[in-house]
């Protein structure tokens, strides 16, 4: 079996010759000691070669420049034009090429998403020939996942920051789902767009993960990711698409909704302390719908030792692959170490290779 035969089985709920294994790919920029681990995940693994399906809309308009900050960092500043104002956010950019992070943000009141939600909707054109021109290079090799970016409450969620959003659910809860709302018909508008041009079938959106516990509970994770992602979801699965869904944190009380919403593929579901689902519950409550991509910790592809990944993905195929269907062995997330490329290396090789060696009972 392919690749790309065996990932398009693993997201259309079919029975597989082994699990799939992946990993995902936003290594540290420009860092050469991923050289080894890149070249060996491209010949031996199960590919999705990321393709942005969000790069045909028209952008707002907005200023950006940097200013000095401290030696680690520059402050690097933009500024939103709205009908109804200017918007300021600001955000700390390493200069040592490790991860920034967020200062302000444009939704700082209710004044401010009133503001924002002035902005006309993105126009939406452009050339999709060069997603099909991929496509037919990656061949048998896997598949093109098409990204769809944050969904539109974690959109939301990173124009007001995680605290801000949690407290306007309580206070302003209906400006926040009308942000979201806004969002979504962006989206299904992108989405309209490509799927006329027969990009596809494979997408994927992540951004869930800013409505779930602790901050959030049940009705919030109904409210403001079932109720938004779902016409998402149903567009793509009538024109017959799939789609995964990327998701860190306690998930286990909210996990029906991932049902419900009618994802195809979820990662990471993780097992604690980092979630609350470990993987005999996540296959229980999956039954038999949802193809699960994960569950090996990124932390320990660099703290652990190469047996121990090994006996990780070996007791992960047997509680998850009984019925031999439904299952991506993953890393949580992406390699993040600058420099260590090489002290994860033989972790990976060990979880790659276990996979590989597979064989039915």
């Amino acid at each position: 079996m392919t690749s790309r035969e065996r990932l398009r089985r693993c997201y259309f709920h079919e029975e597989l010759d082994r699990p799939g294994v992946y990993s995902r790919t936003n290594y540290p920029a420009g860092d050469p000691s991923y050289d080894r681990l890149k070249a060996y995940l491209q010949t031996h693994a199960d590919l999705k070669q990321s393709w942005s399906g969000r790069q045909f809309e028209l952008p707002a308009t907005t200023e950006q420049w940097s200013e000095p900050h401290s030696e680690e960092f520059d402050r690097r500043v933009t500024i939103l034009h709205t009908p109804k104002g200017d918007l300021r956010s600001t955000r700390f950019v390493s200069r040592r090429g490790l991860p920034g992070f967020e200062e302000t943000y444009f939704i700082k009141s209710r004044q401010d998403a009133e503001a924002y939600l002035a902005l006309p909707l993105p126009e939406v054109a452009g050339d999709v020939t060069a997603f099909l021109a991929a496509d037919r290079a990656l061949g048998a090799r896997g598949i093109m996942d098409v990204t769809l970016g944050l969904n539109p409450a974690g959109f939301v969620a990173e124009l007001c920051g995680s605290e801000l959003f949690a407290l306007m659910s309580v206070t302003d809860r209906d400006i926040l789902l009308a942000l979201c709302e806004r969002q979504m018909r962006i989206i299904l508008n992108a989405l309209k767009f490509l799927l006329a041009r027969n990009v596809g079938p494979y997408f994927s959106m992540l951004g869930e993960e800013f409505a779930v516990p602790p901050l959030h509970g049940w009705q919030d994770f109904r409210d403001f990711n079932v109720q938004f992602d779902k016409p998402i979801l149903d567009l793509i699965h009538n024109a017959g698409g799939r789609i995964h869904i990327h998701c860190h944190g306690s998930i286990k009380t909210v996990f029906q909704g991932f049902l419900e919403v009618g994802a195809d593929v979820l990662h990471p579901f993780e097992a604690p302390p980092m979630g609350d689902l470990t993987p005999a519950e996540a296959k229980k409550f999956a039954h038999g719908r949802l193809c699960l991509e994960g569950n090996i910790q990124i932390a320990d592809m660099y703290e652990k030792h190469p047996p121990h990944i090994r006996e990780q993905t070996r007791a992960l195929i047997k509680t998850c692959f009984a019925d031999r269907r439904g299952l991506i062995v993953s890393p949580t997330a992406s390699p993040y170490i600058r420099g260590a490329g090489e002290q994860c290396f033989p972790q990976y090789q060990a979880m790659v290779d276990e996979v590989l060696a597979f064989t039915p009972v």
